[in-house]
């Protein structure tokens, strides 16, 4: 049981808060509804990737009309569905001229109420509120949504920053792509070092010294580990999800095995091959690990080969896993696709090509990632995607290095070698509508 009075005090205060908060960092590829759609808003994904803010931004936007509420706030540790609407009369006691106006609630870790999507399907549906709510967990992604709000949801991933919000957290201006073929290029690769080594979670980028930034990285990979992990799922065999944990991390950007790790380590102690299947699942479903299938027609091989795994970060990776520029270059790529809404497979027959990503049209575009091309890795590089081209029936792939740039026509293939630096900066934004169209 909460009580209204403690409601409108955490509600005035919030806005409070937000309202001084200096400034915040726009972020992109951030799908967005337009006005006409009443559909609930999810913003999900890892804890401390920049959800919170994101809900800040939408605030500002319209700061007369908006209701934030954090549901990790201690105070609202009693706080059930049947609060909902008690929340909503605190509200609009606030601010009777707004009753029966557009209004926009910002329900934050909403995870923690159970049964929260009845409240946001009813008032999104039957008044004038705009609801976005957040949450670090994959249930949350519109797929695992509650049956009640399945068709109504629309849902946009919020990832750590991209190389180009990193920019712009740094005070880097970058608005024009012509930059990347003057001498700020240098800037640029240095800048682009420095995300490959530390990451891109927002506290991480705004941190002044070495010795913070470790401090942060170590306390998120402590707090996602133990919260989203241990304490959510209720793991009870420590040993076991602690050696996997270093395991996955270690194997970021590479093929991972469960039978192999079965194999390697059933004779060092204690555990089932059913809790090793759960915990991995448990992984993926806290959302700091992913898999890449085997691309295949046939959902069987998908699922017989071997996942490559990939990381939320490439600076929580460096804690557990010895530094390895081609792995984390390839972990960036793979984020940055995911960020662009395409999906993304391994190409494996005679050659590998580390992604054939497919767009929502169902477009192929083999990718290779190599940190440079030398005597020693150029001609495998090359056959790779040159061989997915071929069996994908496409013309054209591409090797993304760290400072390469060159076309090579291989077979009737065109194959672009392109820097990383120009390639994360040169997309064209995903976003449908920027958030000042919102109100």
């Amino acid at each position: 049981m909460v009580r209204v009075q403690d409601l409108k005090e955490i509600i005035l205060t919030n806005a409070e808060y937000i309202g001084q908060i200096d400034e915040i960092q726009r972020r992109s590829n951030i799908q967005l509804p337009d006005k006409k759609t009443r559909k609930v808003v999810v913003f999900y994904g890892v804890r401390r990737s920049g959800k919170t803010y994101l809900l800040y931004e939408v605030f500002r936007k319209n700061p007369k009309a908006s209701l934030y509420v954090d549901f990790e706030d201690e105070r609202l540790r009693k706080f059930t569905v049947n609060d909902f609407q008690k929340l909503r009369d605190a509200y609009f006691d606030l601010y009777p001229e707004l009753v029966g106006q557009e209004v926009c609630f910002l329900l934050d870790e909403i995870q923690n109420v159970s049964s929260w999507e009845k409240f946001v399907r009813r008032v999104t549906e039957r008044e004038k509120i705009r609801v976005y709510v957040s949450g670090s967990s994959s249930k949350m992604t519109p797929q695992e949504l509650h049956t009640s709000l399945r068709g109504r949801a629309w849902g946009g991933e919020v990832l750590p920053f991209s190389f180009k919000e990193y920019l712009s957290s740094q005070g880097v201006a970058f608005s024009d792509e012509r930059a990347i073929y003057s001498g700020s290029k240098h800037e640029l690769k240095k800048r682009l070092e420095e995300y490959l080594r530390w990451g891109g979670f927002p506290e991480v980028c705004y941190s002044s010294t070495e010795v913070q930034k470790r401090k942060v990285l170590r306390e998120y990979l402590d707090a996602i580990f133990f919260k989203d992990v241990v304490e959510r799922f209720k793991v009870s065999n420590i040993t076991l999800i602690d050696v996997l944990k270093d395991k996955l991390f270690e194997s970021a950007a590479l093929k991972f095995s469960l039978t192999a790790f079965y194999k390697q380590y059933k004779n060092e102690f204690s555990f089932s091959k059913d809790s090793l299947y759960s915990y991995y699942k448990h992984f993926l479903e806290s959302l700091i690990v992913f898999e890449v299938r085997k691309f295949s027609s046939s959902s069987y091989k998908r699922m017989r080969n071997p996942a490559k795994v990939y990381l939320i970060d490439c600076g929580v990776a460096r804690k557990v896993a010895s530094e390895d520029k081609g792995r984390q270059l390839e972990n960036v790529v793979f984020l940055e696709l995911r960020r662009r809404g395409l999906e993304t497979f391994y190409f494996e027959e005679e050659g590998e090509c580390d992604f054939v990503a497919r767009d929502e049209g169902g477009g192929l575009f083999p990718i290779q990632v190599a940190w440079e091309l030398n005597d020693h890795s150029e001609e495998r590089e090359f056959q790779g995607v040159v061989e997915a081209c071929k069996r994908l029936k496409v013309n054209n792939g591409t090797i993304i290095t760290f400072d390469e740039e060159r076309e090579e026509k291989i077979d009737g293939v065109r194959v672009k070698v392109v820097p990383v630096w120009k390639w994360l900066l040169s997309h064209i934004s995903l976003v449908n509508l920027l958030l000042q169209a919102l109100f």
